[in-house]
This record gives structure tokens, sequence and C-alpha cells, in this order.
């Protein structure tokens, strides 16, 4: 028999929490760093098959990322990790969810934001720029969003972001990994 995990709601999650229910991160560490429950344990999807998963029977376990969408897209990974017959939930809406319904967060602002954000950020900035530079100054400067979207589409099919190689080693981003 294996588990399977069932999605509950933030609110429903939040009363197992108060009720003893053992929660797990499944973000990686630079993710957990900027914000995270305190009470939670960490669990990084990347290093889930060199880890292993305790708990006391009859107790309840909370997966949560984010948003609920990688902690769902991994539930199978997830599901395997538990002992029979284990009582377990992926958070609809993960930690943002959470959030919403009053669960205390720990919030350290002096950590970098997630990488992929940044990407997105950057990735947006220079496509606005390259258009509006491109309408208002010299269509040669369109050549910077085509530039973009190529590298955005290279990524999406190889796995490989040239823009995040180089935000990695941004100084906010060095000082992080040094901690």
């Amino acid at each position: 028999m294996t588990n399977t995990l069932t999605k509950i709601s933030p609110e429903r999650a939040k009363s197992l929490i108060e009720q003893g229910a053992v929660l797990v991160d499944v973000r990686e560490s630079e993710e957990r760093a900027r914000e995270h429950l305190p009470a939670a344990r960490h669990l990084p999807l990347s290093k889930l098959n060199q880890t292993e998963l305790s708990v006391e029977a009859g107790q309840p376990i909370l997966f949560h990322c984010r948003s609920g969408a990688r902690t769902s897209a991994n539930a199978a990974q997830l599901s395997a990790k538990l002992g029979e017959g284990c009582e377990a939930y992926i958070v609809e809406g993960g930690l943002d969810a959470l959030k919403r319904v009053g669960v205390p967060v720990v919030v350290d602002r002096s950590q970098p934001m997630e990488l992929s954000r940044q990407v997105q950020i950057g990735a947006g900035s220079f496509g606005l720029l390259g258009t509006l530079l491109g309408l208002l100054v010299s269509p040669w400067f369109f050549a910077v969003p085509l530039f973009v979207g190529a590298g955005l589409i290279f990524a999406g099919v190889t796995g490989f972001c040239g823009l995040a190689r180089v935000l990695m080693l941004a100084p906010w981003n060095r000082a992080a990994k040094a901690a």
C-alpha cells in the first residue's frame, strides 16, 4: 500500500499545525533563508533521495513550498519517503496561503530573493528597456528583447540559464551563499 498525498486548505493546515502536525518545507535553502515557518523541517527536493524523513506514528505531515505547485508536482516522490499508513498532506497555496491565514512566518529581508525571481526581474527589465529604446532611439535596440527571448527559450529547453549564472556571481548572492 502506498501513501497518497491529498491537498488540504490552509485553514485546515493551520488547525493541524496547532495540534502538532509536522511541517516539511521542500524549497531550496536559498528560498528558505529569506522566509520560512519557524517550526518547519527542511527537506529540499534536490536532496530528497539523500535524506530520511522520520516522524512519530500518528503524527500528520504537511508538505509545503511557496505556492503549492512544486509540492504538488513532486507528490509521488514525497509520498515515497513516507512510512506505511502515514497521514500526509500538501498545503494548498503553500507558504503564501499559510501566511494569509495567520500562520507565523520568520522573514529575513537581508537574504536575497530567490534566483528565479531575480532572473524574471532581470529578463523583464532588459526586454522592456530594449523595446522602449527600440521605439524611441533606434530600431537596433530591438535586438535586446530578441536576445532575451532567445535566452529564455534556450534556458527552458536546456535547463541552463546564462542570466542565472551571472546573477549567482552578484555580490548580494555571494554573501548569502557564504553565510
